[in-house]
């Protein structure tokens, strides 16, 4: 008998492998009925599928079907974008490979997860230098130090064109961090990328390298307590059910930074080419006036829905930047490397986008 029940069960734990990981993930797979285009895509010539991390609530992922939309009517039907957000072709670090083997034409990865292919996009992470929706807007008016930052990922077959927003980053936790010791008890996810890392020993906080699809479990199981995000995000993606505080930090903006496969791009006669580029820039400009507006959105409502949200004492905060300025000097040397294609080459380039954008610690 007994052995009739062991083998029953081996039987029930096989069947569970096999039906429930489907099961699963046909339960939990996003749909994109509501961001269904208006126009039949069948007859375009040329075809990107892009992919995103996030949800298309927020206004800097939302850009990819307006960009969708808007290439379509000018380019007469030639170009259909195939967007794909919601993390439906996996991670980041997965969906860069991807790109860079032409699996796929292009992606908004987050700046935080760039630097895995192009680490001079790290200067956008770095501590309280591009930390507003106004200096972000400097930055991206600069003419040379702009498209410099653009050409990261040149050298790995990838071309940059723009970037959108979602928010400032702070701290989303399950317990109350009103100051910089209460910080060092919670154990914070960050992002796959190598600036948060350094950024965060140099802080002295724990931090716990994690996906982004694998942080709902992870946060509502306990293996982390805190994330490092934007307001809006945590808002949107509903991490406020589990995370009741929100501390403002503001030390880097939340960006998506918008990359073709350059072999891709090729591919398109010259004067579609310069349509797709000042048609997403112009979206990309767009965007981020609507994203600011959802950032302030989202601080009032999820203060009414009784969230806390704190912000750190002025000699907190000083700490932060004075230990943030470790990373500028130790990031400096991956984000002024010079590669054969680059048309600007500054001796410095991270000195010059800190005056530039007015940096001190």
């Amino acid at each position: 008998m007994k052995e009739r029940l062991a083998l029953l069960c081996v039987l029930l734990v096989g069947l569970g492998l096999i039906f429930c990981p489907q099961a699963m993930a046909q339960q939990k797979a996003p749909s994109l009925d509501a961001w269904k285009p208006k126009f039949d895509p069948s007859g375009a010539k040329y075809k990107a599928v892009v992919s995103n991390v996030s949800s298309p609530a927020l206004k800097g992922v939302f850009a990819g079907f307006a960009f969708r939309d808007a290439i379509w009517e000018k380019s007469g039907g030639q170009i259909y974008i195939d967007y794909k957000p919601f993390s439906i072709l996996g991670g980041e670090v997965e969906v860069l490979n991807q790109l860079q083997m032409g699996a796929i034409q292009g992606m908004s990865v987050s700046s935080v997860a760039s630097t895995n292919l192009g680490p001079r996009m790290g200067i956008v992470n770095l501590p309280f230098l591009v930390n507003s929706f106004e200096k972000l807007d400097k930055f991206i008016e600069s003419g040379n130090l702009f498209e410099h930052f653009l050409m990261a990922m040149d050298h790995q077959g990838i071309m940059g064109f723009d970037i959108t927003a979602y928010g400032l980053y702070g701290w989303a936790t399950t317990k109350p961090v009103k100051t910089l010791e209460d910080a060092k008890k919670v154990k914070f996810r960050i992002a796959e990328a190598a600036v948060n890392n350094l950024l965060y020993k140099e802080w002295g906080l724990t931090a716990v390298v994690m996906p982004w699809p694998d942080v709902p479990v992870a946060l509502k199981q306990g293996v982390i307590e805190g994330l490092d995000h934007t307001a809006t995000v945590c808002s949107i993606t509903k991490k406020f059910e589990d995370a009741k505080y929100f501390t403002k930090i503001d030390y880097a903006m939340g960006l998506f930074i918008w990359i073709f496969n350059k072999k891709w791009f090729g591919s398109l006669p010259e004067e579609l080419q310069k349509t797709f580029t000042s048609t997403l820039r112009e979206v990309c400009a767009q965007s981020r006036k609507e994203s600011l507006a959802q950032e302030d959105e989202e601080l009032e409502k999820i203060k009414k829905e009784g969230i806390q949200v704190f912000t750190l004492p002025e000699a907190d905060m000083a700490i932060l930047k004075e230990k943030g300025d470790a990373v500028h000097k130790k990031y400096a040397e991956e984000i002024n490397k010079l590669y054969p294609g680059d048309k600007y080459r500054p001796e410095n380039y991270l000195k010059e986008v800190q005056v530039y954008m007015g940096y001190s610690k």
